[in-house]
């Protein structure tokens, strides 16, 4: 079982994967956004792949928690996916994932066309490992808890 993130962008969508124990996101090669149907296909087969068992969406938030018409395009964007996928699918707030993301590829070295190509699956890894470390928070909390 593996936990798939998607941040989507009109021409790219940036995926990230899990690994087994649901510790660590490592971010996978992006996606065309377009044309739709060849995108779904490849996603699918990502799916298969990896045995994902749920995808993680970012959802764009303002600094103030509001939502605004990013948000509201990445919610018709799960309405159309949710036609094609059957897998249940979850929003993850991804307030400042691409500036963390722009940030850690500077620090990698990675700069121009290659830092462009990677920035989105970079933050889908952001966000992925926002709600893994949710997760294991939840687990630790419920084992003080017995």
């Amino acid at each position: 079982m593996s936990i798939l993130s998607l941040d989507y962008g009109t021409k790219h969508i940036g995926l990230a994967i899990s690994d087994e124990t649901l510790s660590i996101a490592v971010p996978l090669d992006p996606l065309q956004a377009e044309p739709f149907g060849k995108f779904i296909g490849k996603l699918k087969e990502t799916i298969r792949q990896f045995e994902v068992s749920l995808i993680i969406v970012g959802l764009p938030r303002n600094m103030d928690g509001s939502y605004g018409i990013a948000a509201e395009k990445v919610k018709q964007f799960v309405f159309k996916l949710r036609q094609w996928i059957q897998i249940p699918m979850e929003f993850q707030d991804e307030r400042l994932s691409t500036k963390l993301a722009d940030r850690l590829l500077t620090e990698r070295g990675c700069h121009g066309k290659e830092k462009k190509r990677r920035i989105d699956s970079c933050a889908a890894a952001v966000v992925l490992q926002s709600y893994l470390d949710g997760l294991l928070l939840k687990e630790k909390k419920a084992r003080s808890v017995v």
